[in-house]
């Protein structure tokens, strides 16, 4: 048999162990860290810590909306596929506009995505959500707008559209953004369903302890 570590246990000690020991998390809060981590954790990628942009109290903004019950919005199935249910211990219900009726025919006469209709379609349960974003610039650069126009105010945004276009661009647009909305989001390119949902499932997981 091959040699390697089996023990789940074992492997995310070890793979924690490792992140602290080689990424440079100094700038961060005790909570921040935390989610750095398994940000980090969920792409092999120590660098990313460079990256990340916390708004000030955002952790606990997105503890507390979950403490009290928020829903949980995302831009696509697969970053909703990867949050981890057993965490959301006060009923938080995960939602995904991405199919819902009207989606297809309101990006059709917006000419956008139908992520960014998918926000569109779930308006009315975004304020006091939080938005996870881990796909779509469409869906961010929307909600975004949405947000200006005061038609919506979550809880916490996190941020994390991938790709070429649009990505840097929305993401530097929730940063500069003055809305008084909490966010997490990883600067450039990289993103992805999988770090979304692991910083969900990050701000999660204090409260599932």
């Amino acid at each position: 048999m091959m040699d390697y570590l089996r023990s789940p246990k074992a492997i995310y000690q070890q793979s924690f162990a490792t992140i602290k020991n080689e990424a440079d998390l100094g700038r961060f809060s005790l909570d921040e860290q935390e989610v750095a981590i398994r940000l980090i954790h969920a792409c092999g990628m120590v660098n990313i810590a460079d990256d990340l942009v916390f708004s000030d109290g955002a952790v606990a903004a997105g503890r507390k909306a979950l403490a009290n019950s928020a829903s949980i919005i995302t831009d696509v199935q697969m970053v909703a596929k990867g949050i981890i249910e057993r965490n959301l211990v006060h009923e938080n219900k995960v939602v995904c506009g991405l199919d819902m009726a009207g989606a297809r025919e309101f990006a059709k006469e917006q000419n956008t995505t139908r992520s960014a209709a998918g926000i569109e379609m779930l308006a009315n349960k975004i304020t006091g959500a939080i938005i996870v974003i881990g796909n779509a610039p469409t869906a961010l650069f929307h909600l975004l707008e949405m947000i200006e126009k005061g038609e919506a105010k979550p809880a916490l945004i996190l941020g994390f559209p991938v790709g070429f276009v649009g990505a840097v661009e929305s993401k530097q647009a929730l940063i500069e953004s003055d809305f008084g909305v909490s966010f997490i989001t990883l600067t450039g390119r990289r993103g992805g369903s999988a770090m979304a949902a692991a910083a969900l499932n990050a701000v999660a997981v204090g409260l599932a302890i």
